[in-house]
C-alpha cells in the first residue's frame, strides 16, 4: 500500500510542473503580438467614407474582421480581435469592422488573437508576415467563424479563425460591407 502512495505521489509531482508548463505554452504570444495584459474597447463607425491612401513614404496594413455567425448563435455576441504589429498591439475590431494603420517600407511580421478572459478561446492565434513598399496598400483579414449547435440536451458555440492576406479586390470589397473600428487600451 506504502508503494502505491508513493508511486501517486510521485506521479503527482511530476505532472504538475507539466501541466503547468504545457498551460504556459498555450498562453504565450508569439514574438509579433503585444503585451498580453493589453486588453482595448472598441467601438465602431458604420457607413465610414473610403480609407486615405498611406502618408507619403510609407506603406498601409487594413486590418478587417469579418464576423460569421449562424442564426442559432444569437446570443454569441461579437468577438473582440487584437492585431500585433512587429511585437506591439495597433489596434482591434469587433464584429465586421476594420482599421488602418501606415508602416514604413521593410518586412513586417504581424499577429491577430482574441481578446478573451477564456483560455480556450485566446489559443486563437493567426500570424502572418509581409514585406511592404512604400505606396501600397495591405489587406489583411480576420475571418471569424461562430457556430452554435445542440449537443443533446446542451449547446455548444464552436469558434474558429483564420487570418490571411487578401487582394486589394477583395480588401475593398470587405470594406463596404465593413465599420471603422476604433480601439482603446483598458487600463
Amino acid at each position: 500500500m506504502k508503494t502505491l502512495l508513493k508511486q501517486a505521489i510521485g506521479a503527482f509531482l511530476f505532472l504538475v510542473p507539466l501541466i503547468v508548463a504545457i498551460q504556459a505554452r498555450c498562453t504565450t504570444l508569439p514574438d509579433s503580438c503585444g503585451d498580453d495584459k493589453v486588453q482595448f474597447e472598441v467601438t465602431t463607425a458604420k457607413h465610414p467614407p473610403a480609407p486615405t491612401p498611406p502618408q507619403p513614404g510609407k506603406a498601409q496594413i487594413i486590418f478587417i474582421e469579418a464576423l460569421d455567425k449562424n442564426l442559432a448563435c444569437w446570443s454569441c455576441g461579437s468577438p473582440t480581435s487584437r492585431y500585433g504589429l512587429d511585437g506591439a498591439w495597433v489596434g482591434a475590431t469587433q464584429g465586421n469592422s476594420y482599421f488602418t494603420v501606415d508602416v514604413a517600407p521593410g518586412e513586417h511580421h504581424l499577429c491577430m488573437d482574441w481578446q478573451s478572459a477564456f483560455p480556450r478561446l485566446r489559443q486563437k492565434i493567426g500570424v502572418a508576415e509581409f514585406t511592404a513598399e512604400a505606396g501600397k496598400v495591405y489587406y489583411f483579414e480576420a475571418k471569424v467563424k461562430l457556430k452554435e449547435y445542440n449537443n443533446g440536451d446542451s449547446s455548444d458555440v464552436d469558434r474558429d479563425l483564420n487570418f490571411v492576406q487578401v487582394s486589394g479586390d477583395e480588401g475593398r470589397f470587405r470594406l463596404r460591407a465593413s465599420a471603422l473600428a476604433a480601439a482603446t487600451a483598458r487600463k
